[in-house]
């Protein structure tokens, strides 16, 4: 199959704003991210066009669509406001694939963008950072087929499904283990036409890379995830899906900094704090 090249789009938000909800979504077709016209990025339409959560604010100064504004200028943001965030259970390998497939929520307000804190509480126990290729859905979708499912894709972004293991021996649903408040970053940006079959997936942790897999280790694979989730649910422009953690993880504490890399997308950078809510005086 052949890709057209591909795009990255980010929702940002400027340095020298007033308004802490202002936001903007801005693209790159730089093929080197890490080159001087990967650093400069072009003011876009919302490609959300059917969510109001995801609406670009009112353009000012600099701002207007067509504009070009430099990395610099603005903070990445979390690549989406979802109404829902999908991960996939037990999906590693043939042994995953010899499951029925299996998904499970996570909170939309557990998403934080790149470089904002993982916040740990103090009787969290044993938390696991897991770096996922991770599903943009860019229209909405229900139905789908495995001809149809790659229509339903805006493109693919790093999402870190955190999880608490000492919760999920408790929590049969995972919802105390995998919604907590900051426990699914995404980010820095949302890369479209990228061919999802064999990608790298691996964990820096405190500086260490731990042991990379791939995509390809994934039980099921992208178009049948996308296929099984809208068999019985709808998904929207925004919505989040995390494919599964096929690599190597290591607990983190806070004090840490821990990067999700995915080939060809990059790296989603997030420390790790104690949790501000426990800091407010009672």
């Amino acid at each position: 199959m052949t890709f057209p090249l591909p795009r990255r789009i980010a929702r940002v938000r400027p340095l020298d704003t007033q308004d802490p909800n202002e936001q903007f979504f801005v693209a790159n077709d730089a093929l080197d991210f890490d080159s001087a016209a990967g650093q400069q990025w072009i003011v876009i339409d919302s490609p959300f066009g059917a969510s109001r959560a995801n609406a670009s604010s009112p353009s000012r100064h600099g701002w207007e669509k067509g504009a070009g504004v430099s990395e610099g200028s603005f903070t990445f943001l979390a690549p989406s406001v979802p109404a829902n965030v999908l991960g996939m259970a037990h999906n590693t390998g043939q042994a995953g694939r010899d499951l029925p497939p299996q998904a499970f929520h996570k909170a939309a307000s557990s998403v934080i963008g790149s470089g904002e804190a993982i916040q740990l509480s103090s009787n969290v126990g044993h938390v696991d950072p897991e770096a996922e290729l991770t599903v943009v859905v860019g229209r909405t979708a229900r139905g789908l087929t495995l001809e149809t499912a790659g229509s339903a894709i805006l493109g693919y972004t790093i999402g870190n499904d955190v999880s608490a293991r000492d919760l999920q021996k408790t929590d049969e649903l995972w919802i105390s283990a995998k919604s907590q408040d900051t426990f699914t970053p995404a980010g820095p940006w949302i890369v479209t036409d990228l061919d999802a079959a064999d990608l790298s997936i691996g964990i820096v942790h405190n500086g260490t890379g731990l042991t990379p897999a791939s995509t390809a280790d994934l039980g099921w694979k992208v178009d049948e995830i996308m296929v099984y989730l809208t068999s019985f649910m709808t998904l929207h422009p925004g919505d989040l899906v995390l494919t599964g953690f096929p690599a190597e993880c290591a607990r983190i504490q806070p004090g840490d900094t821990v990067v999700c890399r995915v080939e060809g997308i990059g790296e989603l950078s997030n420390p790790v704090t104690t949790a501000s809510w426990e800091d407010v005086p009672a």
